[in-house]
């Protein structure tokens, strides 16, 4: 396996002191890899997201992000390391009283604060016109441009600060079929186009998962089912593992 970007060991997770949520995941996703994290809901594939980004700390067991156990920092340092990341969330989560570009400009101006604001502007812009938003619309509130618009400019921001790792958390959740396509090709065309950055995308959409990801790992019972190419996941005699392919296997 190539070099690994994110090395989860035995991650533990219980909320209060008796139920485990998580119970044990091991996964490493490689440097520069497109991996998708499916199951049913319930499987733990939001908390091990939020682990990722250091939003809850493990009951026991390490979550390493290049190297990093971010288990271990300080709250001014995890920050810091978060510039690392960037997220497009499920809604897209833009600041509904900022512009399109104004939400783009956001985490340079946290940031980024040495840029003169020329260069955050004109950074932003370059973001808008990578994931092909027509700059007419840069002048817009959210609430002014379209669901696909929306999700164009999320993108536009979690790429704002050039993050090596790239995390989507159920970027099509509620969207149409046509939606849903458009953004699927659209994670799989910023991925070819950024060599080197490592993208998680955590997804109950099953054909896309198997159709644009390198790896996808099958989250059941807070723990890791199966991780492996999709051929893998073709070939697998697992029960709940055939369930799950020949439903994502239908829109095809």
């Amino acid at each position: 396996m190539s070099e690994v970007a994110i090395q989860i060991t035995d991650l533990k997770k219980t909320f209060d002191g008796k139920d485990y949520v998580l119970k044990g995941i091991d996964l490493s996703i490689p440097k520069g890899s497109l991996t998708a994290i499916i199951g049913f809901s319930g499987t733990g594939k939001s908390v091990m997201l939020k682990h990722i980004l250091g939003l809850i700390k493990p009951t026991s067991g390490k979550v390493e992000i290049l190297g990093t156990d971010i288990g271990q920092l300080e709250p001014d340092a995890l920050t810091r390391f978060r510039c690392h990341f960037g997220v497009l969330f499920q809604s897209a989560a833009l600041f509904d009283d900022m512009t399109v570009l104004e939400n783009v400009c956001f985490p340079l101006l946290e940031h980024r604060r040495e840029l003169p604001r020329s260069k955050v502007v004109e950074i932003a812009k370059e973001k808008l016109k990578l994931v092909g938003l027509d700059p007419k619309h840069d002048h817009k509130l959210p609430s002014e441009i379209s669901g696909g618009m929306q999700k164009r400019t999320g993108l536009a921001r979690a790429l704002a600060l050039d993050p090596e790792i790239l995390l989507y958390d159920e970027p099509t959740t509620g969207l149409d079929p046509i939606l849903t396509e458009m953004v699927d090709n659209l994670i799989l065309e910023t991925h070819s186009h950024r060599k080197g950055t490592t993208s998680v995308m955590v997804s109950h959409d099953l054909y896309a998962a198997f159709r644009i990801a390198d790896y996808v790992a099958m989250l059941d019972a807070g723990r890791v089912l199966l991780w492996g190419t999709p051929d893998d996941f073709a070939k697998s005699d697992i029960e709940l593992v055939r369930k799950f392919v020949d439903k994502g296997m239908k829109h095809q």
